[in-house]
């Protein structure tokens, strides 16, 4: 069935539009990739963001003084950029999981000020359903798994920070 024959919404705003819209972009495509890219891809904006932090941090005066201090921050400071990836990307993939998983779609034809509603067929949604079961939710469960990853590894770094008082 064409769905853009059926369907009056608008084709970048079908689902299985934007899923491949997501899947096929530069950034939300990091989790669908094989070998860790992810994970490579995070440790790159990380070991990136470390010249940003430290500079920053270096206007501090306790650690300009204090070279171990100012990169031990660093590293940990620096984190935070993985971390704010990773939740984007996690907000950009439930956007998709949801719209794929709704039965009614929501729409605008021309702006914002004129939104619809559209409620899915039964064989457009069990295709969308189907999607959203075997596409979309490994891939959240990947951005899952590394974003907790990433946070207990920034919070055990912070506790270890704070016990060695630097």
């Amino acid at each position: 069935m064409n769905q853009t024959t059926t369907c009056p919404v608008p084709k970048n705003q079908i689902p299985t539009s934007e899923f491949e819209q997501l899947k096929d972009s530069w950034f939300f495509s990091w989790p669908t990739k094989k070998n860790n890219f992810i994970d490579k891809a995070l440790a790159t904006s990380w070991i990136l963001a470390l010249p940003i932090v430290a500079t920053i941090a270096s206007g501090s005066w306790e650690l300009k003084n204090n070279p171990l201090k100012l990169f031990a921050v660093s590293l940990v400071i620096s984190l935070t950029s993985p971390l704010l990836l990773t939740i984007r990307q996690w907000m950009g993939w439930s956007y998709i999981s949801d719209r794929l998983q709704s039965e009614k779609i929501t729409y605008e034809e021309s702006g914002w000020y004129d939104g619809q509603i559209w409620e899915k067929p039964i064989e457009i949604r069990a295709k969308e359903l189907l999607i959203a079961q075997y596409e979309v939710k490994p891939i959240l469960q990947r951005v899952r798994s590394t974003s907790r990853n990433l946070f207990f590894f920034f919070l055990i770094s912070i506790l270890i920070l704070i016990l060695i008082r630097l």
